[in-house]
């Protein structure tokens, strides 16, 4: 095996799966990915650890796999973080110019990010990423790079993502425990959204939904910069409850059942239609109504879209979503629910995939993988950064997320 510091790893540590992604940066700076590498998940709920001891192994099988087929040792990761805890907002710092002349410096604009980041949270929450969106020079809208020009006041607009600090803590000592670094973190929702639009479709507008096992994280994408992010602590094993609960069936069934039989939409020629149970000697167990099964199923991901649109209505943008829908995480496997999801909100919907990477097409294609090609995504940026400002590595990686989040 070999290490090089061109190689960047993605470990998204779901409710469902593990995920670990491999890639390797190219000369021209594009990512390739090389090596994949998954365990199913048995630590973790609705996105966050609660047993350490067997998430800790899942990560360490995921890893395993994943350096036997990029052929790479892994030593560190960016991390992706989710949980119903985390919550995103928008907010906008103020700084006067006080040179002479009037003309804006660099250290101005860094003034004006430090005192957008001066928000008052709990306590116990810790920010995770401040984005920027665009520049204010006297009042004047949308400036991209206020450097250079004239003005007595500079403001900043951000969007601001953050989470309880224990909690966000849990899944990078996980890791840490098994002799790994973490190079960084990133929000699962914002990583997917990498992974999926070009920056035309972030320039557009278009909505990013990564329906997961326990979470559904979502990310709103108009100008070409971030306008909304949420998470729902509501994801693919909630379906499966709701089968259980209505089939009268054990969760394992349940979750084969949505698997063989489950679609988002309940067509009218299935009426009448039934599925026959057998226990595991062959005989006859019980018979389940296919609609009713597809029911079960379309209420519960019909809820997911509604409340999601319900607050985007809110906040004014689903007019900007020019570019419609985009849906990712292993739920988006379900039939149909595309279609359910252009019916709830109204616009075109479709499944996502990886088109900005290379490499192994069996990962690039399916939505299940999008969240951790995009944390992978995320770190082969940060590297490039890193290229360019060697001399200033020490200023870590938060300083690049804005720069990262227009598309940079």
């Amino acid at each position: 095996m070999f290490k090089s510091p061109s190689v960047i790893v993605g470990l998204e540590v779901g409710t469902s799966k593990v995920c670990a992604v491999v890639g390797e940066v190219g000369e021209a700076g594009a990512l390739n990915i090389i090596g994949v590498g998954q365990s199913k998940s048995r630590g973790v709920r609705k996105g966050e650890i609660v047993d350490a001891s067997a998430a800790g192994e899942d990560i360490r099988n995921a890893i395993v796999e994943a350096e036997q087929m990029a052929n790479a040792e892994i030593r560190s990761v960016y991390l992706g973080v989710t949980g119903g805890h985390m919550r995103g907002f928008n907010n906008r710092g103020f700084h006067p110019v006080a040179s002479h002349d009037r003309e804006i410096s660099q250290e101005d604009v860094q003034d004006v990010v430090k005192n957008a980041k001066a928000i008052n949270l709990p306590a116990e929450n810790h920010v995770v990423h401040v984005i920027r969106q665009h520049f204010l020079v006297d009042g004047q809208d949308g400036v991209v790079n206020p450097v250079g020009m004239l003005g007595a006041r500079v403001e900043v607009d951000v969007h601001v993502i953050h989470g309880v600090y224990n909690r966000l803590q849990n899944p990078i000592r996980a890791v840490k425990g098994l002799q790994i670094e973490v190079e960084g973190v990133v929000f699962s929702g914002l990583a997917s959204a990498l992974a999926l639009l070009s920056n035309h479709q972030k320039e557009l507008g278009a909505l990013v939904i990564d329906i997961g096992g326990g979470t559904t994280e979502y990310v709103v994408y108009s100008g070409g910069i971030v306008k909304h992010t949420g998470v729902l602590a509501v994801g693919g094993d909630h379906v499966s409850n709701d089968l259980a609960y209505g089939m009268k069936v054990p969760l394992a069934r349940a979750e084969l059942l949505k698997i063989e039989h489950g679609a988002a939409l309940v067509d009218p020629e299935i009426r009448g239609q039934t599925i026959q149970l057998t226990s595991e000697h062959g005989l006859p167990e019980k018979s389940i109504n296919l609609e009713h099964l597809r029911r079960i199923l379309s209420l519960r991901m019909e809820e997911i879209f509604v409340l999601i649109a319900g607050e985007l209505e809110a906040a004014g943008l689903l007019d900007y979503l020019r570019c419609g829908v985009f849906l990712c995480g292993g739920a988006a496997r379900t039939r149909g629910v595309d279609k359910l999801a252009a019916r709830v909100f109204g616009m075109p919907a479709a499944i996502g995939t990886s088109s900005s990477v290379s490499g192994v097409k069996s990962a690039i294609d399916q939505p299940e993988f999008a969240a951790a090609i995009g944390i992978a995504k995320f770190g082969s940026f940060e590297f490039k950064k890193r290229l360019r400002e060697r001399p200033s590595l020490s200023r870590g990686f938060k300083q690049t997320l804005g720069q990262l989040f227009r598309g940079a």
